[in-house]
């Protein structure tokens, strides 16, 4: 087997990230914010905010750390960003140096392919805890070896209408603002890597279409208070192209928690899904 599962446990090199309130302001913006007045917090210097969801930037080259990873041996096609949650322990600083320190916290037999668990803690420079990722990297083929099949996903959206929903709309460029972010895969940029992907044409990062799920929850629930945000969960389910409205269902279960999907209102079909944010009061 090419994923050896002692691998479960194993400390990755920490990851430094250096940024300044323009790189807040880039994130916003590739996440579509800024259009209407009460977001202008998110992308104005004065009084600046952070999104919730910049929390997924720092950490993110280890999504693919594994790569490499001695008791990895796979092929970077078969990758795919599966699952993602982000917990905040204190609202995000609008400029710093971080360090994220990422481990190998699982390894899950799903049948058609293993679904590996990297943590990473995420810490100022006083080493105190920032925010947690939990990134499920699914690769495809691997399956089948006897392991563990890990928890149901969870979240599904109780049998009745949604008590909100928001459609928001994205860009046709919106992939190749977010990608400046940090995350420079072709896929999302050029229609040729798109085109051996299977896609007619770059898709939106699913980190975006995370990010735009956040905000519809904020909008909605927290009057757009950063500090209400505690943690999010989402399953990347399908695709969604830049250009196309993102639209979020959310029913508001329990006091300090929403369910959530997203979908593209274009071609109907789910992109966010197994999917809740928690509230802090």
């Amino acid at each position: 087997m090419p994923i050896n599962p002692q691998i479960v446990g194993k400390k990755l090199n920490p990851l430094e990230y250096v940024y300044q309130n323009h790189d807040v302001i880039l994130y916003a913006l590739g996440i579509g914010a800024g259009a209407a007045e009460d977001e202008l917090k998110f992308v104005y210097e004065n009084e600046l905010q952070v999104l919730p969801t910049f929390g997924v930037i720092p950490p993110f080259p280890a999504l693919t750390s594994i790569i490499g990873l001695e008791g990895v041996d796979i092929n970077l096609a078969m990758l795919l960003h599966g699952e993602q949650y982000l917990e905040l322990y204190q609202p995000i600083p609008v400029e710093g140096k971080l360090t994220s320190y990422p481990k190998v916290a699982a390894l899950y037999d799903k049948g058609k392919g293993a679904l590996i668990e990297i943590e990473v803690v995420t810490k100022d420079e006083k080493e105190e805890p920032l925010f947690l990722n939990r990134f499920g990297v699914f690769i495809r083929g691997e399956g089948g070896f006897g392991g563990e099949k890990g928890p149901e996903p969870g979240f599904i959206p109780p049998e009745r209408e949604p008590d909100k929903i928001v459609s928001l709309p994205t860009l046709p460029q919106q992939a190749l603002l977010y990608r400046l972010s940090g995350d420079l895969n072709p896929l999302h940029a050029d229609p040729a890597f798109a085109a051996m992907g299977g896609f007619p044409k770059p898709i939106l990062h699913g980190l975006c279409t995370m990010g735009f799920a956040c905000r519809a929850v904020l909008r909605e629930y927290c009057n757009n208070d950063p500090a209400k945000f505690k943690a999010m969960k989402v399953r990347f389910s399908r695709h969604l192209f830049p250009g196309e409205r993102i639209v979020t269902e959310m029913w508001q279960e329990e006091s300090d928690r929403v369910i959530i999907r997203s979908k593209s209102a274009e071609r109907g079909e789910f992109c966010l899904t197994n999917a809740a944010v928690w509230l802090n009061p």
